[in-house]
């Protein structure tokens, strides 16, 4: 049970947050699950790993990131530990927010379950929402080169965006879209219990940092999101605009590496 400072730790983290939201224009988040129909039981699901549920906030305070661990749990209420699974049934065909309208497909997420390295992005694009699946268009390719040159497969990392439907003509996400769906990339997060997060593009970093800081001015360090080490990067379609950032990106994922003790293929 948690202590009176406990307590009142959590809810000054709970007023922070929301007072970022609300100064980003968020007026209300929906944190209710929606009903679903009766079904058969789930198979059975693999040991969740063991992670304390506590709130920690980022002494990064120059830089105005503030960082909660298990977000999910401040979310709704619960302190449950969700699998993948899980969590993709709790989803189920969401219509929490106006980007339902649009999409053909939802787009959860994939790979290790037991990740030590996840990369998050922003949204679908064209070609995720027409296969459901995450960065398999012209810069989901390149993220691929990105990992394999790290010495790593897309099997052996998780791969997720803030939203799991495609925004129209591939816009940001607006805040309150973020707002909606962010709980489920919080618990997706927890549930793998990686050991570096790596956010793509200026959107993952000010959903998961709570921060509007630039993405050059967070890049090229670690950052915490609550006991875990993350990295801000360029989104590999930036690269695909501009080369010059290919540099940098790739000094950015050689941080990575060594905090991972990755080797490149042939080193």
């Amino acid at each position: 049970m948690s202590t009176e400072a406990d307590l009142k730790e959590i809810i000054e983290e709970l007023r922070q947050y929301y007072e970022f939201q609300k100064s980003m224009g968020v007026e209300r988040v929906y944190a209710g699950k929606q009903e679903k129909e009766a079904g058969p039981p789930p198979a059975q699901r693999r040991q969740p790993k063991r992670t304390e549920t506590k709130v920690t906030a980022n002494k990064q305070t120059s830089e105005n990131i503030i960082t909660i661990e298990d977000k999910a749990d401040l979310f709704d209420g619960s302190a449950k530990l969700m699998t993948l699974e899980e969590i993709r049934e709790e989803i189920g065909d969401c219509t929490r927010c106006k980007l339902h309208e649009g999409r053909t497909k939802l787009v959860f997420g994939e790979g290790n379950p037991n990740a030590s390295l996840v990369f998050v992005g922003e949204g679908p694009g064209k070609d995720e929402d027409l296969q459901g699946r995450p960065f398999v268009g012209r810069a989901g390719k390149l993220l691929t080169k990105i990992i394999e040159a790290m010495g790593l497969k897309r099997e052996d990392v998780y791969i997720c965006n803030v939203v799991k439907c495609r925004p129209p003509g591939n816009r940001t996400p607006e805040q309150d879209e973020m707002a909606t769906c962010e709980q489920f990339l919080f618990k997706q997060i927890r549930s793998i219990d990686p050991e570096v997060i790596v956010c793509l593009g200026a959107t993952a970093s000010q959903s998961l940092l709570k921060t509007k800081n630039s993405l050059g001015s967070l890049r090229g360090k670690f950052h915490l999101y609550g006991n875990k080490k993350l990295m801000v990067t360029y989104h590999p379609a930036a690269l695909l605009r501009n080369p010059n950032f290919k540099k940098p990106l790739w000094e950015d994922m050689q941080v990575v590496m060594k905090e991972l003790g990755l080797k490149r293929p042939g080193d």
